[in-house]
């Protein structure tokens, strides 16, 4: 479901809107509740919290939910011998204060989790419920840590700005809702001391309040920061606290549209389903699944209040999901390609996708078609190699869902077919997918930033966003084929499907000694707008990055080229200490089909002469597995790896966890194969991950240019769960390679009766019978009753029309989508697309002698 502007406009509570039709900074009510009636809205809102956190006496009675419980009074216990061995300038042991931001954040996430404890009923006894000594204990501590450590606004705010405009706030918050009781008959000064100090660190808002203009209160820290405030409402009774902050979160709802933004934010949902943060990195695995999460809970907060958003707007949240996430998600596992620096978290993969289960659990009772979200709950915990444990959810109310979902009739569904392609083209990402196997590619541009690094993690990140490329493979653990082994394991100038010059580069810390380039005389501090530009999220230069999709098939093309940093460096905008790499060279296409994904790549070359790799697969595999590389020559004679050779194709063979891909080199030079054992530790990826050293059998399979070598072409093909038969089939077609130059890509499936194609420059260019004019991705099939199926994209975003010629008997339209016009000329048939403001989404139609 799509969300309008104006829809949302209409669901917004009763405040004034200007005439220009955009919500106001603040807005007064036009009619004020009763103050009976926002009383008893505020009541609600209270326990409807206390429940979301803690659960509620029915749902805690369920066996289910038992381990979560003894993890709760476990988890606070600890914290309380904590505060009792805690030595001078610490609340919590181990946690000192006064200068760390996160330790702040901590003491007060340990308060919440003692709070919590005294609030979640439970069917067995517990000394800590109720235990008006442990509540009183750790009211006293929050003022001790207000009055020693936060409240002094000319003391704090050091660090990171999150944990002064979140962090803190999203545990005091909800420490200020648990213990309310406590605090009116104990402190009642507390709660509005602290609210008031929340107000002064939203420094980054608006006279202490949310600032819609503002590039940090945006997407999922939006609805971060007004989830809290409703809360702060609740706490203090201010139904114009709760009205503002409902108001406010309700715009994170609206579909982005790249070419009418408001208040300048491209963080959030697109049409296409993508999901943007930080203004131009993809990241719906992190920062959208923080999104999806806090804004179910903030309906399940809100529910049977004046204040509750209606179905439109769970239905725009279902869409999150089905468009969003699901795709991104195979057999329980989230994708790589969506999660910016936290690839290089130790819990991400499986434990990303608990988040996403329970919020699609909640929000299945808020949806009329509760039936595919509860399918597509079942499918998840059927699908995963771990088990998810419903345990991780936040709130118990959710398990005891989670475990009615599991026992209802319902049958387990996906809610993404097996053979599916979509092209998030708004966040330069394609996915694809076939029974047996999912591909993911992650592209970058103008557009969307080459990688993400920041706070010390993703330590390595050059090239995630340059053609970097994930074969998922069915029935397979993902821990051991990706996730944080595989980026400590994998050199990063080899990841799989990635061009890049023979150079040693260093970390962020490694260059500058920080955890970010420090110069705030030239405008660089830990979050300013020119370190997110030219350190944490560089975008590239290349304007093509794309692909059109026809039905379940797709094409996808990038124009490698180097990074704003790099081309800043050059123009003498930034600082002579300031360190930034040139890259490789190389224009690239992915045809994805059924049994293959075929990949070509021209003008692979390095504008300053060094030696280039370009990566077509990498793969790990645990120490003991037993790994066999066999394939053959192009004369035909058998050949078995490592080693360099002109091959016909490869197979890579894992006996031990029984999954193979296969490799067919349609053109270019020999490819090498490697297999070696690597040892490293996870710290090299990101400073706060444990010292734990990792072992594994890195293969890859590459193609090396030595320095200064004159531009190459290859042309490959990857095939998920070949057999030697399958690859050696591959002589006799069914894949040519029609064209492979920086100009034009393309190649012809005669299975399938297709033809795919990507042109890179302007001009004309022919391919067979068609003729296209300019930049363009086009797939054209052909079947024998005489009708073509047609789709073309703009992958450069710029262009307003594009044309086509299908050269030979004259076409009438069947169907066409809107902005598509088709006239016969004389030796074929014209087409003539309308691509002005699509943001590279397909156009398709369907044509017939």
């Amino acid at each position: 479901m799509h969300l309008s502007r104006r829809t949302l406009l209409s669901l917004l509570p009763a405040v004034a809107v200007p005439a220009a039709g955009r919500p106001p900074a603040s807005a007064a009510p036009l009619t004020a509740p009763t103050k009976a009636a926002a009383a008893s809205d505020h009541a609600a809102l209270l326990r409807n919290t206390v429940a979301v956190f803690a659960g509620t006496a029915a749902s805690n009675a369920r066996p289910e939910v038992g381990p979560k419980l003894a993890a709760i009074e476990s988890n606070a216990r600890a914290r309380l011998t904590a505060m009792d061995d805690a030595g001078p300038g610490e609340l919590f042991k181990g946690v000192p204060l006064g200068a760390n931001d996160a330790n702040l954040t901590r003491s007060f996430q340990y308060l919440y989790e003692i709070a919590l404890a005294t609030r979640t009923p439970g069917p067995a006894a517990s000394d800590l419920r109720g235990n008006g000594t442990v509540e009183r204990r750790v009211v006293d501590a929050l003022a001790r840590l207000h009055d020693t450590y936060y409240g002094d606004q000319s003391k704090g705010y050091y660090g990171n700005w999150f944990n002064w405009e979140i962090g803190i706030s999203t545990h005091l918050s909800r420490i200020l809702v648990l213990l309310r009781d406590e605090l009116a008959v104990h402190r009642p000064d507390v709660p509005p001391t602290c609210v008031a100090s929340m107000d002064a660190y939203l420094r980054n808002g608006k006279d202490g309040d949310v600032d819609l203009d503002s590039r940090f209160h945006t997407g999922a820290n939006l609805a971060d920061i007004t989830t809290n405030r409703i809360l702060q409402g609740a706490v203090l009774g201010d139904d114009a606290r709760i009205r503002k902050a409902v108001a406010d979160q309700l715009t994170v709802f609206a579909t982005i549209d790249p070419y009418d933004l408001r208040h300048g934010v491209t963080d959030g949902f697109y049409a296409d389903g993508s999901f943007i943060q930080h203004a131009f990195v993809a990241y719906t695995g992190s920062y959208g699944k923080g999104l999806l999460t806090r804004v179910v809970q903030t309906v399940k907060i809100l529910d049977g209040t004046a204040h509750a958003p209606g179905h439109d707007l769970t239905g725009s949240v279902r869409r999150w999901v089905t468009d969003g996430f699901a795709p991104v998600i195979f057999e329980g596992w989230m994708m790589e390609i969506v999660k910016g620096r936290g690839v290089s978290r130790t819990t991400t993969g499986y434990a990303d996708v608990a988040a996403v289960v329970e919020a699609v659990v909640d929000l299945s009772s808020y949806v009329t078609d509760a039936d595919s979200l509860m399918a597509y709950v079942k499918f998840v915990r059927d699908s995963a190699k771990s088990p998810l444990n419903p345990t991780a959810f936040v709130s118990p109310v959710s398990i005891a869902r989670y475990a009615d979902i599991l026992a209802s009739p319902v049958p387990a569904k996906d809610l993404t077919p097996a053979a599916h392609h979509v092209a998030f083209n708004a966040m330069d990402r394609t996915v694809h997918r076939r029974p047996g196997y999912a591909f993911a590619l992650a592209r970058s541009s103008e557009r969307i930033s080459k990688y993400e690094y920041m706070s010390g993690e993703n330590l390595m990140p050059w090239f995630h966003g340059d053609g970097a490329h994930y074969l998922y493979l069915s029935g397979e653990d993902q821990t051991e084929a990706y996730g944080v082994d595989h980026y400590t394991t994998v050199s990063p100038y080899r990841l799989a499907g990635v061009t890049a010059p023979v150079e040693a580069r260093g970390t962020v810390p490694e260059l500058y000694g920080g955890l970010w380039y420090d110069n705030p005389s030239r405008g660089f501090t830990s979050s300013s707008e020119s370190q997110n530009t030219y350190v944490y999220f560089p975008r590239a230069t290349n304007a093509f990055s794309g692909g059109a999709r026809l039905g379940a098939y797709g094409t996808a093309g990038l124009v490698l080229t180097d990074d704003v940093p790099y081309t800043a460096k050059q123009a003498g905008t930034l600082p002579d200490d300031f360190v930034a790499y040139r890259s490789a060279r190389a224009t690239k296409s992915w045809f994805l089909l059924d049994d293959e994904i075929v990949v070509l790549a021209a003008g692979v070359s390095d504008p300053a002469g060094r030696a280039v790799t370009t990566t077509l697969d990498t793969r790990i595999a645990a120490p003991s597995d037993t790994v066999a590389l066999t394939g053959a020559l192009r004369d035909g004679s058998p050949w078995s790896g490592p080693g360099t050779a002109p091959l016909a194709w490869l197979r890579y063979a894992d006996t031990t966890r029984n999954t193979a891909i296969g490799y067919v080199f349609l053109a270019g030079p020999p490819p090498t194969a490697l297999l070696d054992t690597v040892t490293r530790s996870r710290r090299v990826v990101r400073q706060s991950n444990p010292d734990t050293q990792v072992t594994k059998q890195v293969f890859s399979l590459s193609i090396d240019q030595a320095p200064g070598a004159p531009p190459t072409a290859t042309a490959y093909a990857l095939v998920p769960h070949a057999t030697a038969r399958r690859l050696a089939s591959y002589a006799r077609g069914p894949v040519t390679v029609l064209t492979n130059t920086p100009r034009a890509q393309a190649v012809r499936h005669a299975h399938l009766g297709l033809l795919a194609a990507n042109t890179f420059t302007p001009g004309t260019h022919c391919v067979e019978r068609l003729t296209i004019d300019g930049p363009a991705s086009v797939l054209l099939r052909r079947t024998p009753d005489g009708t073509t199926a047609l789709a073309v994209s703009d992958p450069t975003t710029r262009r307003r029309t594009i044309t086509l010629t299908l050269h030979g008997r004259t076409l009438r339209p069947v169907s066409a989508d809107e902005g598509v016009r088709v006239r016969p000329v004389p030796g074929g048939t014209h087409i003539e697309i309308t691509t002005h403001q699509a943001y590279g989404r397909s156009f398709t139609a369907t044509l017939r002698r």
